[in-house]
């Protein structure tokens, strides 16, 4: 089957822009062949294509094609496990068509709302209860809140328990978002203000835990708003993310935070089947108790309209999980 699918034309140095993208056009068969309905988005790839990436796993290479999770439907199957017009979720990237063995398909309860599959709820929860160990009593401080990640990790702290739960963000209709409808207590503009002045207002007792996709100077004001023995759960580094790898991903302040008895937990999260199991048993526990809201952007285009919206997301217009629906 021929398809149209998103390749880069070189890897990335500096800021991305549409010249790093192009659109192929290829043949895909196998034992599968799926039509793809959805593709997710998440600042993460941008990491994926540089030639210095400092992931533990293979940068994507020009000539080949780009993105991770989508979710289709099977138009073909030569497969017993999976069915013609069966819904299932791949790691396949931004096609119109893909194509495999059935074992590279999972297939998925059909849902009102697909695109909760594509969610980064896997990262946010591992993040929030299994590295951060929140729970009773916590003073949470999420950074870059309104993202596909900080959307969710905010709720994720309220349902475990958490006390307050405090966010950052970058305008003031994002703030109004985070507080009116995702429930955090209190948000703030980390564009209005000393970010360490906010947090010493916001939490005077201090802040026990800290979940972070930014870095930079909002690191800085979180280590020096936490109190003796806080968590640090540090997920990404969003503000130097066009810096080569060490700007992008700096060493953490070790000094700093064992003076303060700050306890560092770098992690990533490679969405096994384990951690996508516990994120959607409790994130459908959740759900169903009216206990959560599930943000999202979803745009509507061609394949062709995927690198756009991609830069689009890096440059913070878009609120929550972001996905493009294929037409």
């Amino acid at each position: 089957m021929i398809t149209r699918e998103i390749q880069l034309t070189a890897q990335i140095a500096g800021a991305p822009t549409l010249d790093h993208f192009t659109v192929a056009t290829t043949e895909v068969d196998g034992e599968v062949v799926v039509r793809t309905d959805q593709v997710g988005l998440a600042a993460t790839y941008l990491e994926l294509m540089r030639a210095d990436c400092t992931l533990p796993v293979p940068a994507w290479q020009p000539g080949r094609r780009v993105g991770v999770a989508a979710i289709g439907t099977v138009v073909r199957s030569d497969s017993p496990e999976l069915a013609v017009g069966d819904l299932v979720q791949s790691m396949t990237g931004w096609s119109e068509y893909s194509a495999g063995p059935a074992a590279q398909y999972t297939r998925l309860d059909p849902i009102a709302d697909p695109g909760y599959y594509l969610g980064q709820g896997p990262t946010a929860y591992y993040g929030m209860a299994d590295v951060a160990g929140v729970g009773e009593g916590d003073v949470v401080f999420v950074s870059g809140a309104a993202g596909g990640v900080g959307s969710l990790a905010g709720q994720i702290a309220k349902c475990l328990g958490a006390a307050r739960v405090i966010g950052s963000a970058g305008s003031p209709a994002k703030v109004d978002y985070l507080v009116n409808e995702l429930g955090y207590d209190v948000a703030f503009d980390y564009h209005d203000g000393s970010p360490v002045d906010r947090l010493r207002e916001l939490a005077p007792e201090g802040i026990s835990v800290f979940f972070d996709v930014v870095g930079g100077e909002q690191y800085q004001a979180a280590l020096q708003a936490a109190r003796p023995g806080a968590r640090f759960a540090l997920c990404g580094s969003l503000s130097s993310q066009l810096g080569d790898a060490a700007e992008r991903f700096p060493t953490p302040d070790h000094a700093a935070a064992q003076a303060r008895g700050i306890e560092l937990l770098p992690f990533s999260c490679y969405h096994t089947p384990d951690q996508i199991a516990a994120w959607r048993e409790h994130f459908s526990t959740w759900l169903g108790e009216g206990r959560f809201v599930y943000p999202q952007t979803v745009i509507k285009g061609g394949v062709e309209d995927v690198p756009q919206a991609f830069l689009s997301l890096l440059q913070g217009s878009y609120r929550g999980n972001v996905s493009v629906r294929l037409s």
